[in-house]
């Protein structure tokens, strides 16, 4: 995945100010946007458990 390396640096202050990891952000955002935009597809219920969980501070 290419990201502009300004935005990268700036996601990743955020993600340490949060005391998040880039990847604990990452992989949230990527399941919220599966479950959004899944339409009618049926989803598995480890999916839809673990976006309803926030990623915890390190």
């Amino acid at each position: 995945m290419l990201i502009d390396p300004r935005k990268k640096q700036i996601f990743e202050e955020i993600c340490a100010a949060q005391d998040l990891t880039p990847s604990q952000v990452v992989r949230q955002l990527i399941r919220e946007y599966i479950i959004e935009h899944a339409g009618s597809r049926e989803l598995p219920s480890w999916l839809l458990k673990a976006a309803s969980k926030k990623p915890a501070p390190r």
